[in-house]
């Protein structure tokens, strides 16, 4: 067998999609790895590079061939392969000649279930040049690409048009033909410092021989931290620091295969407007990294990312302030523009925008997010004046020039604008803290205002497409309405607002249109939001058993729902939990097969063994103490004065048949162990906790 080697294949491509480059390079390698695996080519490390002309897996140690495999066919059973005299039977020589081979060259196998006909061969393993090929085009194909793209005459497709294929065994180039070109061991360099054919040695050379040689850092993470050294040397070099936002750096690090930091200045007069319409600028507009002052107050000045070493970094400086500085300009003008009208004003106009088309306008959406926050205000003892107002401005900032040209300041230019037409802090900070949390990790809303409007905003939004039928299916969410319901969520949980979900949800359907129907809706969006809890929890580290358990007991407010999950991952670590936890699975299902009506009380003359008797007793006891901490939520408190029945339920199942031949007895003992499962039951259904 040949020993093994270190594979590479490179897909040189034109530029690819800089938001998908790293999920095309993972996916990439990911299912080349498995592909690998399926086909038993044993395999070392596995390894991804991606710039935005190159797709490349490095995969260390790959098997030379794949090793010889028994197979085994099964054919008929022996009472349908032979006859009563036992001659062959059509179907059993059918199974031979599909085997290649005669009735009397097939093997009888035995097993539990009967005696089959069966033929037993050795495959030859294939050499691994032969089958790499074909995996690297399946692994293409499985790319998650949305759109793919044709070029030329050909009926080939993927995502970008390709322009050549690099695949090495060893030292040696596999011929194939992959996406229409023909593989070579050439790769190519920078566009501009080497744009030539690059020769590679060997798989383990790659990297290497792309930076020295052809001045491209093939290596994403590489590439990205020799970006975020660059942009934070140049910031201090400033007198400053840069700002690094994290999406942004990921998307230079998709733009650039030689990342040379290049710092520029604009005009002091542009910094009199909201430092967030500047950084927006820049960042996404521009892809520069702004640069803040020791007071954290921007500096006049950005670091932008070239793709290139030029000889005359001055004139890369001068381009781009001359590209930045018509941006700055649009942003003063829209905002000199938009202050000469009041938010107030705007009102009116929300009836012309569309929300969506069976929602009706934004005039309708500001209505019924003025309901919900209003409901939710005066159920938490909020500022029900500020909520209103508030709410009334919410939407307006969406008919502003600054917010029309810049979408991504929605709320922060309405906290402007509003404190700008003299409107109370709190209703101006609601207005931006409405979009709280605006990602994964954000913020959340600080003061009372925000928070009832954050949460209408999004129980409307969610309500409203639940209605008109277009939940997200698998990974398509255009709506955002995943990420919607865990900030909602995460509002209620983490600012400790007690409101019941399900009565949300039901009163947000009722302002809608009879006509949409929906009500009808409000039940799957409540299993929706349940589902959104549950990633919420797990990602939190919590056992999916707990979350289980909690969500047996279906409790409708999620800070309740919070306060049980606490309790039961307390519960868990106790010495007594596992104990409990099978007592209580053993209870549950003697409960659901008893025949009988169970009755609700249990009679202390009927308790006759003395381990039935100290259960009963031990019962009494706690009851009298964890009934006022379920009333006061205090449900970790409960669970551990609960768990000192550990001992007395042990003893109940060792010593007492719980099924007796005396009908009383039986009836007696089942509401006994009903009335313990209904003590856990206040909290959660601990027999989940059993895996």
């Amino acid at each position: 067998m040949t020993a093994p080697r270190d594979l590479l294949v490179e897909i040189g491509t034109e530029e690819l999609p800089p938001g998908a480059l790293r999920r095309l390079q993972d996916a990439f390698r990911n299912s080349l790895d498995t592909l690998l695996q399926d086909n038993h080519l044993a395999h070392g490390e596995c390894r991804g590079f991606a710039t935005p002309r190159r797709l490349a897996v490095l995969v260390r140690d790959v098997a030379g061939s794949q090793p010889d495999r028994e197979t085994m066919r099964r054919g008929p059973a022996l009472t349908a392969a032979f006859d009563a005299v036992g001659n062959p039977t059509k179907p059993a020589e059918g199974f031979a000649r599909s085997c290649g081979v005669s009735v009397t060259e097939l093997e009888h196998l035995e097993t539990d279930k009967g005696s089959w006909l069966a033929w037993r061969s050795t495959e030859t393993g294939k050499p691994a040049a032969t089958v790499i090929p074909g995996l690297i085009e399946q692994a293409l194909k499985t790319l998650p690409v949305p759109k793919r793209m044709r070029w030329g005459d050909s009926d080939v497709e993927f995502v970008r048009p390709v322009h050549w294929v690099l695949l090495l065994l060893g030292s040696e180039p596999v011929p194939a033909t992959i996406l229409g070109v023909a593989s070579d061991r050439y790769s190519r360099g920078h566009r501009f410092h080497h744009n030539e054919q690059i020769v590679i040695s060997e798989p383990a050379a790659y990297a290497e021989t792309l930076e020295q040689t052809g001045r491209v850092l093939v290596d994403m993470d590489r590439r990205r931290d020799s970006i975020r050294t660059q942009v934070t040397e140049a910031g201090t070099a400033l007198g400053g620091t840069a700002q690094i936002d994290a999406a942004l750096l990921d998307e230079v690090t998709a733009l650039v295969e030689w990342p040379v930091a290049i710092t520029g200045g604009f005009d002091r007069r542009f910094l009199e407007i909201p430092a967030e319409a500047l950084v927006s600028s820049m960042q996404d507009h521009q892809k520069f990294f702004p640069v803040s002052g020791a007071d954290g107050s921007l500096m006049p000045n950005f670091i932008t990312v070239s793709n290139i070493a030029s000889n005359d970094p001055d004139q890369v400086q001068a381009g781009n302030e001359r590209v930045i500085r018509p941006r700055l300009e649009d942003a003063v003008f829209f905002w000199e523009q938009d202050r000469k009208h009041s938010l107030e004003s705007r009102i009116p106009q929300l009836n012309n925008m569309t929300f969506q088309q069976k929602l009706g306008s934004l005039g309708d959406k500001q209505i019924r997010i003025a309901a919900i926050a209003t409901e939710i205000a005066a159920a938490l003892g909020f500022d029900v004046a500020h909520v209103q107002r508030a709410a009334a401005l919410c939407k307006c900032d969406l008919l502003t020039s600054m917010v029309f040209e810049f979408p991504e300041l929605q709320g922060i230019m309405g906290r402007y604008y509003a404190s700008h037409d003299g409107e109370p802090d709190a209703v101006a900070m609601a207005l931006d803290e409405q979009y709280q949390p605006r990602h994964a990790g954000d913020e959340l809303p600080l003061s009372a205002t925000g928070q009832a409007l954050a949460i209408a905003e999004r129980l409307d939004t969610l309500v409203g497409i639940f209605a008109i039928g277009q939940p997200p299916t698998g990974d398509k969410d255009p709506f955002g309405l995943r990420r919607a319901a865990l900030g909602l969520l995460r509002i209620i949980i983490e600012k400790h607002l007690d409101l019941d979900l399900r009565a949300l949800i039901a009163g947000a359907a009722a302002n809608f249109p009879a006509t949409l129907q929906a009500s009808d809706s409000t039940g799957a969006l409540f299993t929706f939001m349940m589902e959104r809890l549950r990633a919420y929890y797990l990602e939190a580290g919590f056992d999916i058993h707990v979350f289980e358990s909690v969500l047996a007991r279906q409790p409708v407010q999620p800070l309740d729902f919070n306060q049980r999950i606490a309790a039961v991952a307390t519960f868990r670590e106790l010495p007594e939990a596992e104990s409990l936890a099978a007592a209580n699975k053993r209870i549950r299902n003697i409960l659901r097969k008893a025949a009988c009506p169970i009755p609700e009380a249990c009679l202390t003359e009927l308790l006759q063994e003395p381990a039935e008797q100290a259960l009963a007793e031990a019962l009494e006891q706690l009851e009298a103490v964890v009934q006022p901490l379920f009333a006061q939520r205090e449900y970790t408190s409960a669970l551990c004065k609960l768990a000192d029945l550990q001992a007395p339920v042990d003893r109940f199942f060792d010593d007492v048949m719980v099924m007796s031949d005396n009908t009383a007895l039986r009836d007696n003992r089942l509401a006994l162990l009903n009335r313990l499962s209904g003590l856990f039951l206040q909290v959660a259904d601990i027999s989940q906790l059993q895996a």
